[in-house]
């Protein structure tokens, strides 16, 4: 399941607000929400909000999402000419006539090169 990373602040304090009241004063459910609370708090005043939205959305998204392919070619011709050109990263994830590779340097470390690694539509 994916939830929205671009929580209402102020909604979400509101309901753990709402959730506490069904607790004893002093209970470890009273003590967990006012920790998450203030945890929520802290981030909002410190100016990270947008750094902790992002760390959540992360890591609600399931793994497979979160595969991004860079570069796209027909074929292998294609792909080892851009890799020739110099404009390659080492860690690029490349699509080469339907299949990945990602962008490594030569053991020699003489220049790179592609190594295959599965994409997700490849292992169903």
């Amino acid at each position: 399941m994916n939830y929205n990373s671009n929580f209402d602040m102020d909604r979400i304090l509101e309901l753990l607000g709402t959730v506490n009241e069904k607790y004893p004063e002093g209970s470890p459910e009273d003590e967990a929400l006012r920790i998450a609370a203030v945890a929520l708090l802290y981030v909002r005043d410190i100016q990270k909000l947008g750094e902790y939205r992002e760390y959540f959305r992360k890591f609600y998204i399931p793994a497979i999402e979160s595969v991004i392919v860079s570069r796209t070619f027909e074929t292998r011709d294609a792909a080892e000419a851009w890799l020739a050109n110099g404009t390659a990263s080492e860690g690029a994830l490349v699509r080469i006539a339907g299949q990945g590779f990602r962008v490594i340097t030569e053991r020699k470390g003489k220049g790179l090169m592609f190594l295959r690694t599965p994409l997700p539509e490849e292992m169903k």
